[in-house]
């Protein structure tokens, strides 16, 4: 498989029959994921929840094409990731997914325009101008030139919003990202991403321990000593 293929009417990202297992030393093994099979439709918001230690981070990096299962395989617009090379997964990730990080993951040094473009520095073309739109999609018009330490939570959270946008991703995965915000900024970001999901059509898993996120969800997954179940 040497590309990702166009859009399809396939789901954008899909777990089939995933099992995950660590070596625990000692010659045992630990199960995070167990026969997993899970769906994310374009323009859908699904919160997974689950106890710490359920499997959620282990899902999203599989998802996110950061981690391998040890058996079953994960599907990219309809088509299998297993055999592509590392390079190929880079491109992937870049063309096709977006990561939205409790942490912000923002450079210090950079402008709130400088981050969103980032993840195109290796790319032709000049992304100044998408970057900026998407910061006045979410809200932050007049911080374009504000590097990170010049910006709140929330607004840091937008810019982190925007920067995984800037490639018109199918899928945004994010983890925890009201996990650092008071409720009523919290409520402000959650509020952004239903909108980019009912908009632009972009997939949202969403890996969260805060019930304010499963209201803004189309549905609710659970997470339990690996085995996923809807709520």
């Amino acid at each position: 498989m040497n590309a990702v293929p166009a859009r399809s009417t396939e789901p954008p990202l899909a777990l089939c029959d995933v099992t995950k297992r660590y070596d625990s030393g000692g010659g045992g093994a630990v199960t995070a994921l167990s026969h997993v099979d899970f769906a994310v439709e374009r323009g859908e918001v699904v919160a997974v929840v689950g106890p710490s230690g359920s499997g959620k981070s282990t899902m999203l990096n599989i998802l996110g094409l950061l981690d391998d299962p040890t058996s079953g395989g994960v599907e990219l617009r309809g088509e299998p990731t297993a055999g592509l090379s590392a390079a190929e997964r880079t491109d992937a990730r870049r063309e096709s997914l977006g990561f939205v990080f409790q942490d912000f993951h923002l450079l210090p040094t950079l402008s709130a325009v400088e981050n969103v473009r980032l993840p195109t520095t290796f790319l032709p073309g000049d992304a100044t101008e998408r970057a900026r739109e998407l910061l006045e999609l979410v809200g932050l018009g007049d911080r374009l030139d504000h590097t990170p330490d010049e910006l709140s939570g929330g607004q840091k959270q937008r810019v982190a919003i925007a920067r995984a946008l800037v490639n018109e991703p199918d899928v945004l995965l994010a983890d925890e990202p009201t996990g650092n915000l008071d409720r009523d900024t919290g409520t402000a970001i959650l509020e952004e991403i239903r909108r980019i999901a009912d908009e632009a059509g972009v997939g949202v898993v969403a890996v969260t321990h805060d019930d304010l996120v499963t209201e803004y969800a189309d549905r609710t997954v659970e997470l339990v000593d690996g085995v996923l179940r809807d709520v």
